[in-house]
């Protein structure tokens, strides 16, 4: 299979939006009329609630298959509703994917060893069933991953990635207020730790670069951290990076355009709720019409990112 990273970058291109939509589904964002349809049809009231969370995304995706590269799903909105939770995670990731959409599960994993190696087999590699036949349990193009652990939590998911084409972003500066706490400690020699991390992401995508110059090995960098992406893009020259805090958590095109290279290319936007909840900004519109709001809200995304791109590289 192809390099992650090829894939994600000629996505990107040809629908000319480095943009990613997170589907991080509450119950309560999901327009009332398709609540009622699951809410009437489905006694199991559990299912029901997955059921109309999965044909909320469907119609999400039918929307802007064609605009946005890739989807990235929060995993713990999904474990929330528990079995039928999971299983219309599964079934959004293959919905996807028969779009033409890339997934990046956004699981951030984070753990060693043989445990570290069962959770790449589950999300982005193959297990093997009592028949010794192999199965794809949710066939994720890449996943998030907490590098807290060191090489021993992350080396599983590099053997996958290099066997099966896969990638991962693995969080170096993160978006949230707190992230400081940590991330800021001053290591020796007088760098933050998240410049070490940053080290260490370049260092363990040198065998996984494609033919774009990118590796398949990301980081994850927050869009709220601009002044710390000027410097990080530098440390990490070919890494693919996925950038949240754009939209409600509060960053602009203009701080989320720090992550680009000089070529406007290596990184891919999240947005999530501004998305997902544009319809109801939109007094003008029925519920009914969501997907109206979200493809507006997708192509003026798109279009923001990309003269802020611009004018950072003029």
């Amino acid at each position: 299979m192809r390099n992650f990273a090829d894939r994600l970058t000629e996505r990107i291109t040809a629908c000319k939006n480095p943009t990613v939509m997170g589907l991080d589904p509450l119950i309560e964002y999901v327009p009332k009329h398709i609540r009622d349809v699951y809410d009437h049809n489905f006694a199991n009231k559990e299912e029901a609630t997955a059921e109309a969370i999965f044909a909320f995304n469907c119609q999400m995706i039918d929307a802007v298959s064609d605009i946005i590269p890739a989807i990235k799903p929060q995993f713990a909105y999904y474990e929330k509703y528990g079995l039928h939770g999971l299983a219309a995670l599964k079934k959004t990731i293959s919905y996807a994917k028969s779009k033409g959409m890339l997934v990046i599960a956004d699981a951030k994993r984070n753990d060693i060893g043989s445990t570290a190696d069962a959770y790449s087999s589950a999300i982005i590699g193959s297990t093997t069933l009592i028949d010794q036949s192999t199965v794809r349990m949710l066939e994720a193009d890449a996943i998030t991953l907490n590098a807290y652990l060191g090489i021993d939590g992350i080396k599983p998911f590099l053997d996958t990635a290099k066997a099966d084409g896969k990638g991962m972003f693995i969080l170096v500066r993160t978006s949230n207020p707190s992230a400081g706490d940590f991330q800021d400690l001053i290591t020796e020699g007088g760098k933050p730790l998240y410049e070490r991390v940053a080290e260490k992401v370049a260092e363990w995508g040198a065998d996984l670069l494609g033919e774009s110059g990118y590796s398949s090995v990301g980081a994850v960098v927050g869009a709220t951290w601009p002044e710390q992406a000027k410097t990080l893009r530098q440390t990490m020259k070919s890494a693919m990076i996925l950038v949240p805090g754009y939209g409600a958590q509060g960053a602009g095109a203009d701080q989320a355009a720090q992550n680009f290279d000089e070529t406007g290319r290596g990184a891919i936007v999240n947005a999530s709720r501004s998305l997902m909840c544009a319809y109801m900004k939109r007094p003008d519109l029925a519920p009914m019409d969501f997907a109206v709001a979200l493809v507006d809200e997708a192509v003026r995304m798109r279009d923001d990112l990309n003269q802020a791109i611009e004018r950072r590289n003029a």
